[in-house]
């Protein structure tokens, strides 16, 4: 069976292992600088074994426990509080993330990386830098979270928009929505409303613009709102980064938006930013050219400034 390392055992780590061990998809080693704090989340989870799965869970605070790993994910940081900006996160996530790079590049340094701690566009371009990692090892998780949402927030836009349903019935799940969200994990994301479709429709022609405007600020908005109201978001994240290991476990290059270091794609290098990608065995596959119209393509361009202003002030 694969091994996946999770660094940081907090609430999304011990989460997305539990998901990842409910889904027989690997064995899982969690590891975190806190003492107990790992050994006790794997035991929490193994308890659970005989519901049928049959991977096994360990946790350590010793980093060597990596070695053999075929992905590492990363979601070691000081978490977002309420009222903090993303980017206000960088400078003291930074170093982590440097020492997180160089434990996985002597331990494990052929495992794919998905990094998942915030701000995690910059922190993923540094991840890469630090470890010297090929662009194609260095996946990071957002797009897939925010396209969740977006999925949703479509979802129950479309249901008011349908006048023959009963009271309290939904029409349209949010399953049903394949959405697709590009640019930074944040505030600029890019909802693409071109490339979003309800049982192969494209959804631009079934919303107004006033509808359109308020699903991108909701879309926008939504991890900020979750974090005011309970202090973190996980569930949604853990079920994010398993999507994206399934498709790298299983070669499956579906198409989905990832953080990628970037080499011209998009008109865009020297940053890694969200792009609909395929992700395989090694990693990245290809980043996918999406014709997405000229206001997204607009949106897209700005987030991307963004991100390099951001990677240009801490001198990555």
């Amino acid at each position: 069976m694969p091994l996946i390392s999770i660094v940081g055992a907090g609430r999304v780590g011990s989460t997305t292992a539990f998901m990842l061990a409910m889904k027989d998809l690997a064995d899982i080693m969690l590891v975190d600088i806190v003492e107990k704090v790992p050994q006790g989340e794997a035991m929490d989870i193994m308890h659970a074994a005989a519901s049928g799965f049959s991977a096994n869970v360990e946790g350590s605070n010793d980093f060597s426990k990596m070695a053999g790993s075929d992905i590492v994910i990363n979601t070691a940081g000081m978490a977002r509080r309420p009222g903090m900006d993303r980017l206000d996160l960088l400078n003291r996530n930074i170093q982590i993330v440097r020492s997180v790079a160089a434990s996985i590049k002597k331990h494990a340094p052929d495992a794919i990386i998905i990094q998942v701690s915030n701000p995690m566009d910059a922190l993923n371009y540094a991840m890469r830098k630090a470890g010297g990692f090929q662009r194609e090892q260095v996946i990071g998780m957002g797009g897939m979270l925010d396209s969740q949402r977006f999925s949703l927030f479509l979802a129950q836009e479309l249901n008011r928009n349908y006048s023959g349903q009963k009271a309290g019935e939904s029409v349209v799940r949010p399953a049903d929505v394949k959405a697709m969200v590009i640019g930074e994990h944040g505030e600029s994301q890019v909802p693409l409303f071109s490339q979003s479709f309800l049982k192969g429709e494209c959804v631009a022609g079934m919303l107004d613009k006033r509808q359109m405007q308020k699903l991108v600020g909701m879309t926008r908005e939504a991890g900020s709102e979750i974090i005011a109201l309970k202090g973190a978001t996980f569930f949604a994240p853990a079920i994010a980064i398993t999507s994206m290991v399934e498709n790298v476990l299983g070669d499956r290059k579906d198409v989905m938006p990832c953080s990628i270091c970037l080499e011209n794609e998009y008109g865009q290098d020297g940053l890694s930013i969200g792009v609909p990608a395929r992700l395989c065995r090694e990693g990245l596959d290809e980043v996918v050219d999406l014709d997405i119209n000229d206001e997204e393509r607009s949106m897209f361009d700005m987030s991307a400034r963004k991100m390099k202003n951001v990677i240009e002030e801490v001198g990555l």
